[in-house]
Order: structure tokens, then sequence, then C-alpha cells
């Protein structure tokens, strides 16, 4: 797992639970930046993937390149 998608995943439970605290509290402004940091959180983790998936692609493409060298 890439160090991104763990920081989105993070960002995103901070988000989760600011989000509850502020409908518990009745705080619209807190519930708000909740909200935030959940969509934050999910476009962070979506880089991660995206950058893990092109680096396995690279490696793979790399031991292919070297089977045919062989």
């Amino acid at each position: 797992m890439d160090r991104d998608e763990i920081k989105g995943k993070a960002t995103k439970a901070k988000g989760y639970i600011k989000e509850k605290a502020g409908e518990l509290t009745d705080n619209p402004d807190l519930e708000a930046e909740g909200k935030i940091d959940r969509a934050s959180g999910a476009v962070r983790e979506t880089f991660g993937k995206a950058k893990r998936k092109v680096k396995e692609s690279i490696e793979e493409l790399a031991e292919d390149t070297e089977d045919l060298e062989e």
C-alpha cells in the first residue's frame, strides 16, 4: 500500500469523525469541515492507488524486458 493511500484513509477517517461530531453537537461548521476532509482523503487515496498501479506496471514491464533479453 502506498503512503498516499494510507494518509488518504486516515484523512477520510478523521473527516468522518469530525462530520459525526458536528452532527451530534449541532455544529454545521465542524460537519462541513469533516465532509471536506473526507473528500480530500478520498482524492489522496485514489492518487496513491494510481501511483502504486503505475509503479507495479513499470516493474512488470521491466521484468518482461529482462526475460526477452535472455
